[in-house]
């Protein structure tokens, strides 16, 4: 478990398959980030037990009543993730349920998931992405010192079946210690 002063990124549990649901079933929170809006308490459920049971894998809560808010994960190199290189490089993905937005959340939550990348994991630099359209997740990257990379056309997105178009940034662990 992580903490930062309003947020628990805690273990998915399967009890939090409602919660999931609650926020994985909008239309404006998983399609632009390449996953389908959830259909049922039971699909989150099963989300659960297989997408979000990777290693790094942590649910966003608020503390005040540790309920699942959305979801943040350091993907590691065993993954199927395109722009790891080595073992000691993770790919930062992340998601927030829609009422939640504009608070500070989420780069809130990924600013203790860059400092567990690098202190306690021992990653040298942490990639991240987003797909054209989605200028709330180019603005956390931005907000928590990511630089852009590169851009990768006709990037297949198996959940919509269509190519779409991804920016790459990346941070390493000396852009990150001269950020604090």
């Amino acid at each position: 478990m992580l903490t930062t002063k309003r947020l628990i990124l805690r273990r998915w549990e399967e009890s939090d398959a409602e919660s999931l649901y609650e926020y994985a079933k909008d239309p404006d929170v998983g399609p632009i980030a390449g996953w389908q809006p959830h259909k049922s308490a039971k699909e989150s459920r099963n989300i659960i037990k297989t997408v979000l049971s990777g290693p790094e894998a942590y649910a966003v809560c608020l503390k005040e009543d540790n309920k699942v808010i959305g979801a943040i994960e350091l993907m590691l190199g065993g993954s199927s993730v395109n722009s790891v290189k080595s073992d000691d490089e993770c790919e930062l993905g992340f998601w927030l349920g829609k009422p939640f937005w504009g608070q500070g959340l989420i780069p809130e939550a990924a600013r203790e998931m860059l400092r567990h990348a690098f202190e306690d994991l021992g990653m040298s630099k942490v990639w991240c992405g987003y797909y054209d359209g989605n200028e709330k997740s180019k603005r956390v990257q931005e907000k928590v010192g990511f630089r852009y990379q590169y851009t990768k056309e006709e990037v297949y997105v198996p959940a919509f079946n269509e190519n779409r178009t991804e920016h790459m940034s990346c941070l390493t662990k000396e852009e990150w210690k001269n950020e604090l």
